[in-house]
């Protein structure tokens, strides 16, 4: 039922294009490749970019059922699809776990079941009214996460033009029943480095709490800087895999522990998916790749637990794990070829790159 209802969702319309996650064939690579094109697009023309990034508050508990059937009808979908996807929703019941309960459950007239491979495509379908045209500008989304990216000639016009989208945003979030989470709402101006003009603190102000700049932002798990310099979230990167490493290092230790093909299992599934996320939408600069290099190389020698001195070209060899540099390009190159097969009513970003 969930591919029916995502083919039958994307046919009729119910999906904006630049809604992102919970879909076959978009992840938050995409969204992000999305989102710099775009900001660097209108600098490009000379225009401030500013971007304010809010959360749905509750998500999936706001589901209402009749209001989403009602969505449904109106596209035009199957009727067994529309009283199946209402039957799914109604008559459930959910209880409170905790020491002293009375464990009793309780009727649920709201909300979507969670752990459902349907609920994150009925909830993406329901906040599909969120989005809004913004002239000079663009909404993007990922799941429960917004991005309203606005320019204009000077920042403090992007705050006013934030303020008003931010107003209309949460009027269309009202007729649903959503709000927004105010803590987890973050500004950013973005700037070249080419910018000579005087860096803008100018905050915004929504909902009577006043928004400062902030000079990384992370969205998606990818952080960004007013730059946009790739610098800062390889860091990050690079000290969760050293976490990780010293984690795991004491299961295989000089003569006893993990055998090799179990250590290349961890080093494969654990510290490079670490180590490299967002690499598929993301450059690390020439300085940053050493230094990640030395800690992959840090990684092939406990893998062989061979000797300290003993040259990386051999250790990529008998460790069976290839340079970071060629494993950071191959994995951007796959993401970028998944992006250039992809139709642009499929994936956003593929609308902003030539067709396959």
């Amino acid at each position: 039922m969930n591919s029916r209802l995502s083919f039958v969702a994307r046919a009729t319309g119910l999906l904006n294009p630049h809604q992102c996650g919970s879909l076959a064939g978009i992840s938050a690579s995409d969204a992000v490749t999305t989102l710099t094109h775009e900001v660097k697009t209108l600098q490009m023309a000379g225009r401030k970019v500013s971007t304010l990034f809010v959360d749905i508050k509750g998500g999936f508990d706001n589901v209402n059922p009749s209001t989403l059937c009602g969505m449904l009808r109106a596209k035009g979908v199957n009727a067994y699809l529309v009283s199946w996807a209402k039957s799914f929703l109604s008559g459930r019941s959910c209880r409170l776990l905790y020491q002293g309960s009375r464990k009793v459950f309780a009727p649920v007239s709201v909300g979507t079941p969670q752990g459902s491979p349907v609920s994150p495509l009925l909830f993406v379908i329901y906040v599909s009214r969120l989005h809004s045209e913004i002239p000079l500008g663009l909404t993007l989304s990922y799941v429960d996460d917004f991005g309203l990216t606005v320019s204009s000639a000077s920042y403090r016009g992007n705050i006013q033009i934030l303020q008003r989208q931010y107003a209309r945003l949460k009027a269309r979030g009202a007729r649903l029943g959503v709000g927004f989470s105010v803590p987890k709402t973050e500004l950013i101006h973005w700037r070249t480095n080419r910018d000579r003009a005087p860096i803008s603190n100018a905050p915004i102000h929504l909902d009577g709490a006043v928004f400062t700049l902030k000079g990384e932002v992370r969205w998606l798990g990818y952080w960004f800087t007013p730059s946009i310099s790739t610098t800062p979230h390889f860091v990050k990167r690079l000290a969760k895999a050293q976490a990780a490493f010293v984690a795991v290092k004491p299961l295989s230790r000089p003569g006893i522990g993990l055998p090799p093909f179990l250590c290349h299992r961890l080093a494969s599934f654990l510290r490079f998916p670490i180590l490299s996320y967002g690499a598929d939408a993301l450059v690390p600069t020439v300085h940053m790749t050493r230094k990640l290099s030395v800690f992959w190389h840090k990684v092939q020698k406990w893998t062989t637990n061979w000797f300290m001195s003993t040259p990386t070209d051999i250790l990529a060899i008998e460790a069976c794990l290839l340079p970071l540099d060629l494993l950071l390009t191959y994995k951007r190159r796959l993401a970028q070829l998944r992006v250039l097969c992809s139709p642009p009513e499929i994936n956003p970003a593929a609308a902003r790159l030539p067709p396959c």
